[in-house]
């Protein structure tokens, strides 16, 4: 199995994930079938967690060690938060520990963050459909991330629009929803 392979997979587990989150999010809304989901994924939401979190962490450990992507500054800040959220969400799913909520979250939200501005700088003027859509980029690309690899370095792009800040991006927001499930007020 190739790079390539990987990033189709990748991709793909990305592109469900955002979607699943936003069909949890979309459970807030007051239609009957949505809240309904919602709430048969409570039980599941700490041990989903703990999945998405583990996955992403072995994609990044992937494309890393094995395909040699050199992570930017923007992709270490992002692998500082995924990687304490996979250690603390496996050990909060074997334990059952609902109580790890709260760090998740706050964890969850410095990815976000750091995911969505990344993910503007891999999308330079001339590239991917989040340009095509807005008829503009968010934000032009920058070579000053710091030293090395620049953070509007795109590795790959799937889809159009899958880049790896956006799979970041996607692995925050599901594990950010599902860790949120148990405190709506239904």
């Amino acid at each position: 199995m190739d790079q390539q392979f990987f990033q189709v997979v990748f991709s793909v587990l990305s592109v469900v994930a955002g979607l699943g989150a936003l069909v949890l999010l979309a459970g807030l809304l007051p239609i009957g079938p949505l809240k309904r989901l919602r709430r048969a994924m409570r039980p599941w939401a700490l041990r989903l967690g703990a999945l998405v979190a583990a996955t992403a962490m072995v994609g990044s450990l992937y494309f890393s060690e094995v395909a040699h992507y050199t992570p930017c500054i923007l992709c270490w800040y992002q692998r500082i938060s995924m990687y304490g959220l996979a250690i603390i969400l496996v050990v909060a799913a074997i334990r059952r520990d609902l109580a790890i909520r709260p760090y998740a979250i706050a964890l969850c939200g410095f990815g976000l963050g750091i995911s969505l501005y990344h993910y503007g700088q891999e999308l330079p003027v001339g590239r991917g459909a989040v340009e095509n859509f807005l008829g503009r980029s968010w934000w032009g690309g920058t070579d000053a991330c710091g030293t090395g690899v620049p953070c509007s370095q795109v590795w790959y792009n799937r889809f159009g629009f899958v880049t790896l800040a956006f799979s970041a991006f996607t692995g925050f927001l599901a594990i950010f929803t599902l860790m949120t499930l148990g405190d709506s007020n239904e």
